[in-house]
């Protein structure tokens, strides 16, 4: 059984391979990075339920309910997607995790030294893709336990076709040299909902329940464009837990717009 899923409205493709969007194409031109292009080798995944890297703190996180074993970004990235709806424009996928679970950690042993990965709380986790006019509208559902604490970041790539690409928040432009010389910190874009991407094409990226966004790159063929709940670097690692929030007695929706200008 195949593990792509295909998006069409009017001139707009999206592919989805197992939760990840691979390719998000209008007319024919290609907004997102492609796997085997210099650069990162996916194109997009979630950051939760931590932003930011662990390893200068143990790969422990603080909770309520105790120390967590969290590696860079979370666990979720570890676990699979699983398709349970699918239209001509639209697909939802989710993942489902019960507390404490050991969920094996790729990382290890070259790049971590934690071998298993682990939470203290149940989640639900839904990424929904759905087409509209002109634009892609990707939602995340957090459902679980009240009171569980969480970041939420979104990590896609994009690929920059020209030479000066150039990113635009209200009247400030940033240059993809500038994000290149922040390296893995990552450059951060603070309080703000709506950013844009000038290259041969324009595309807006907007969102809601989010609060800042921070980018990344090595490489000046691709840009990492990042909707944040908590800006990591603002503390030290020991003080992740200084940026959860907190979920309430309902689901949490969080929700970004790929739109073409």
């Amino acid at each position: 059984m195949s593990n792509t899923t295909t998006l069409k409205f009017g001139n707009q493709n999206v592919t989805i391979e197992a939760g990840e969007l691979v390719g998000y194409q209008v007319s024919g031109y290609e907004f997102m990075h492609q796997k085997g292009n210099p650069g990162w080798r996916n194109v997009d995944t979630e950051m939760f339920p931590i932003i930011g890297p662990t390893n200068e703190a143990g790969f422990k996180v603080h909770t309520p309910k105790g120390h967590a074993t969290q590696d860079q970004h979370g666990l979720l990235r570890e676990m699979r997607y699983v398709l349970t709806e699918s239209a001509a424009s639209k697909a939802v996928f989710s993942k489902k995790y019960s507390a404490n679970n050991e969920v094996p950690n790729s990382k290890y042993p070259t790049k971590s030294t934690a071998e298993k990965l682990s939470w203290p709380y149940d989640f639900e986790f839904k990424k929904i893709f759905e087409l509209k006019d002109n634009e892609l509208v990707i939602t995340f559902t957090i459902s679980g336990e009240e009171g569980m604490p969480f970041m939420l970041g979104y990590h896609p790539a994009f690929m920059l076709h020209s030479k000066t690409p150039m990113i635009s928040v209200g009247n400030k432009e940033i240059s993809i040299d500038e994000v290149m010389a922040v390296g893995n910190r990552a450059l951060q874009v603070p309080d703000t909902n709506v950013i844009s991407l000038n290259d041969e094409k324009k595309l807006q990226i907007s969102t809601e329940g989010f609060k800042h966004f921070m980018l990344w790159t090595e490489v000046p063929n691709m840009v990492c464009i990042e909707p944040i709940t908590f800006y990591p670097y603002a503390v030290k690692q020991q003080n992740l837990a200084d940026g959860f929030m907190q979920l309430g007695n309902k689901p949490m929706h969080f929700k970004v717009v790929l739109k073409p200008m």
